[in-house]
């Protein structure tokens, strides 16, 4: 009689890649949508996949074949799963590369106008070439957020939002005091918009203290001050970096292993949200293209409803008003 061997497999833990254009119900963001059963079929029809590639680093594939564990895409991210008798070291982390496969994402979503610039640096000591690329954010379970308590709390791999700094940029949101404010242009004197009054109430999104500082190797000089190194691991179509480690010391709801190493019996769910754009609507004539009327405010662009009282833009007529080399406002241009 032939031998037969099953192993018991259990989700290590999943990771879901939520963005607000395709969430959001017009002015109102997913999270405060109140019909119950609306929400739960706008996360059923969701799908990142259209927008977003992820896939394990080379180590991290290797990792986890040596495991045994397995690796499967989803409409709202990945999730891996792990044999029930699986045993991880504390340290064992396990990285994803995140990389943008439409062209489209880049009208409707918020910071993309940061430069991902791609610096090779030659270091002649070893006669080797040093590559890095800006502004690239690391999504990491180690430095991330929650919002709630307890075991409905949400798991964000974003840091938690930081106050004001002089380097802000147009796009970058801030906590000032308990409210969430987002910068309508750059600094100095950058204008804001409020986004919440308790920031608490609002998920955490990607936002610009998620991109590392870069400590290029001694010898090396012009590394962009933030970013990543890229590496056979880390490639040029890298748009971000989602880092996980087995064991997070000072929150273990962060762990992916319970204090045997072995899979949790309730795996973490970790969320990453990117913040949808939000722009000032501009009319014009489509005949002699003058301007007929324009928001007063900036207006969130959303695939679902309108956040405005007239027609809503499209994402690809988004456009950055200079003044210098200063961005003084984001607009979007409607021809009527």
């Amino acid at each position: 009689m032939a031998e037969r061997t099953t192993t018991s497999y259990r989700r290590l833990f999943e990771v879901r890649l939520l963005h607000h254009y395709w969430l959001d119900e017009g002015a109102t963001v997913f999270d405060q949508i109140s019909d119950a059963a609306g929400k739960t079929a706008r996360l059923l029809a969701y799908d990142r996949r259209p927008f977003f590639d992820v896939r394990p680093t080379p180590a991290t594939a290797l990792s986890l074949n040596a495991a045994r564990c397995v690796y499967r895409n989803t409409a709202l991210g990945f999730v891996v799963g792990a044999p029930v008798s699986a045993v991880f070291r504390a340290n064992t982390v396990l990285s994803f590369v995140v990389s943008v496969e439409s062209a489209q994402f880049y009208g409707y979503t918020s910071l993309t106008l940061r430069p991902q610039t791609i610096y090779e640096l030659f270091k002649t000591d070893d006669r080797r070439t040093y590559r890095f690329k800006e502004n690239v954010p690391v999504l990491s379970n180690l430095t991330g957020a929650t919002r709630g308590t307890g075991p409905t709390s949400d798991l964000f791999l974003s840091m938690e939002i930081p106050a004001p700094d002089a380097s802000d940029t147009v796009e970058s949101l801030v906590r000032s005091g308990a409210a969430l404010l987002q910068l309508t242009s750059d600094n100095p004197a950058a204008t804001t918009q409020q986004l919440g009054t308790q920031a608490t109430d609002l998920p955490v999104f990607v936002h610009q203290g998620d991109i590392p500082a870069i400590v290029p190797p001694a010898g090396v000089t012009g590394a962009p001050a933030r970013g990543v190194q890229l590496s056979d691991d880390i490639t040029d179509d890298v748009f971000a970096v989602i880092s996980l480690t087995a064991v997070r010391p000072d929150d273990g709801a962060f762990s992916f292993v319970d204090g045997a190493g072995a899979p949790k019996a309730d795996p973490p769910v970790y969320q990453v949200r990117f913040k949808n754009r939000s722009t000032r609507w501009t009319y014009l004539d489509k005949t002699t293209y003058a301007p007929i009327a324009a928001s007063p405010n900036p207006l969130p662009l959303t695939f679902f409803g309108n956040a405005g009282t007239k027609q809503k833009p499209s994402t690809d007529g988004v456009k950055a008003s200079m003044t210098g080399t200063k961005v003084t406002q984001l607009i979007s241009e409607i021809y009527v």
